[in-house]
């Protein structure tokens, strides 16, 4: 079965499920004050240059509404895309996690927000109007919903009207990796330099059983992190089985390389599935998401055939099918294989 739904389809690496059988043996400190979680805090810190807090979870969704809650007030706003994976797939964990707080939709192309409708946005919610929330977070998401990648210069202009309106910034980096291929940068230039207060880095995606890092580059702002980790249920107790997936995701690069072959099966569907009669690509691809508009043929086909992957809505992104075409979205890991990419583009050629 070829199945292009998502990268958490995908099973761990074998370096990670090595690290995990290693940690199993024998005792260690429980509740993240163990060897394995101190060696991926400090790889964390070489990696993004700077002193870093970290606080490890299993899952997005709660690294992405922890760190929220970190930064955002129960009267405040998070500003995100509308398509934002908080605003519409986290079950309102981060309306919850901050004890109430507002999520406002932002529009801008493939996921991206743009800066102008940022402004507008801002502008609608003054400071100091008590009948409404009050501007605290922006929330960035590299890559985005759409697979798309903000560049540096974006990412530096976001941040930038954010924190002259006073907010902080939050970066939900689920496919960190992929982005940052993607831009070929460092992982401190896509992140803290540009300006972001807290990411949520992702590693279940890109190889790792389950586990997300809370990064927050000022550890000054990260005081009240453990015990939101801990009243919202997501302080491990094992946590070195956390601390281990992450220290071998990070070591040797592994991490990047995951995101290299991701990225590479990704690139080489886009440009099979672009040369394809009838078939069109609403936008370029970047990262390990490619999102495609095809005849109704071949998806018919490709279902045929047991391939399996999502219809996408093209809602927010702009009405871009046409009588008789189908928008979908296709995902790759680092775990798909070649023969699965060329057999998909070979159904769609018909």
């Amino acid at each position: 079965m070829m199945d292009f739904t998502s990268d958490n389809t995908s099973g761990v690496s074998e370096k990670i499920m090595q690290a995990i059988l290693k940690a199993n043996a024998g005792s260690s400190a429980a509740y993240g004050v163990d060897p394995f979680t101190a060696r991926a805090s400090a790889l964390l810190s070489e990696i993004f240059e700077k002193e870093l807090a970290v606080f490890l979870v299993a899952t997005g969704t709660a690294a992405n509404a922890l760190a929220l809650g970190a930064l955002c007030p129960p009267w405040g706003a998070v500003f995100c895309h509308a398509r934002a994976h908080i605003f519409e797939d986290e079950c309102g964990a981060p309306e919850m996690f901050t004890a109430g707080a507002k999520l406002v939709g932002v529009a801008g192309e493939a996921g991206r927000i743009a800066p102008s409708a940022l402004r507008e946005s801002l502008a609608a919610f003054p400071r100091g109007a008590v009948k409404q929330v009050q501007p605290a977070a922006l929330s960035l998401s590299q890559a985005t919903e759409a697979g798309a990648v903000y560049d540096l210069a974006e990412l530096t202009e976001l941040c930038r009207i954010a924190h002259d309106a006073g907010l902080g910034v939050h970066m939900d980096g689920a496919r960190f990796a992929n982005a940052l291929v993607e831009l070929n940068c460092s992982p401190a230039e896509m992140s803290w330099k540009a300006g972001i207060d807290i990411l949520s880095f992702g590693a279940t995606k890109n190889g790792a059983l389950a586990c997300e890092a809370i990064i927050v580059f000022d550890p000054a702002k990260a005081a009240s992190l453990p015990f939101q980790r801990k009243r919202g249920g997501h302080l491990l107790s094992k946590g070195r089985f956390l601390g281990a997936q992450m220290a071998a995701y990070l070591e040797n690069g592994h991490w990047l390389d995951n995101a290299r072959v991701a990225n590479a099966h990704a690139a080489r569907l886009a440009a099979g599935l672009a040369e394809a009669s009838g078939v069109r690509m609403p936008w370029p691809r970047q990262a390990n998401e490619v999102f495609a508009i095809l005849p109704a043929r071949a998806d018919a086909a490709l279902r045929a055939a047991g391939v399996r992957y999502y219809d996408w809505s093209d809602r927010d992104f702009g009405e871009m099918r046409r009588d008789g075409e189908v928008f979908v979205r296709l995902l790759t890991s680092f775990a798909t294989q070649a023969a699965e990419v060329d057999a998909f583009i070979a159904l769609a050629r018909g």
